[in-house]
């Protein structure tokens, strides 16, 4: 550095630990042993619709293993994609399937929505996605 000048310098940024809580890991323990399941389909497009409609698609799955088949939680990955699963366990062979609600207030366009399904299955986690083409309401 020449003599009598000085130089810009960022001042330090410090950085905010994360607070880890066990109970919010990402991947969670199976519940129960293990079993399999098969999706009919992992991803439904619903096409072009207007915003504000709500729209709904079941995905229709088999319990492929030799166990009950145990949906420990489904999760949208916003509050407008509304997941329900079963409550109940469902036994080697049968079927069930996941209500998944769109709403598409407030959305515009190309939208893609992921739901995480989690259950007593290798891999832990079935991620299921919808698609929607939102057509905007007119503005007035």
């Amino acid at each position: 550095m020449e003599s009598g000048k000085t130089e810009a310098v960022d001042p330090p940024v410090k950085a905010k630990p994360e607070k880890f809580d066990p109970a919010e890991k990402q991947v969670q323990e199976p519940a129960g042993p293990l079993t399999g399941i098969s999706f009919n389909e992992y991803e439904h497009d619903f096409g072009v619709m207007d915003e504000g409609d709500v729209v709904t698609h079941y995905f229709e799955f088999t319990n492929t293993g030799a166990e009950p088949l145990i949906l420990d939680k489904c999760k949208g990955s916003c509050g407008c994609t509304v997941p329900q699963c079963p409550k109940k366990p469902i036994a080697p062979g049968e079927t069930g399937s996941i209500e998944v609600k769109f709403n598409s207030k407030g959305k515009k366009n190309k939208q893609t929505k992921k739901v995480t399904v989690t259950a007593n299955t290798d891999p832990v986690q079935t991620i299921l996605t919808i698609k929607a083409n939102v057509t905007p309401a007119p503005t007035e």
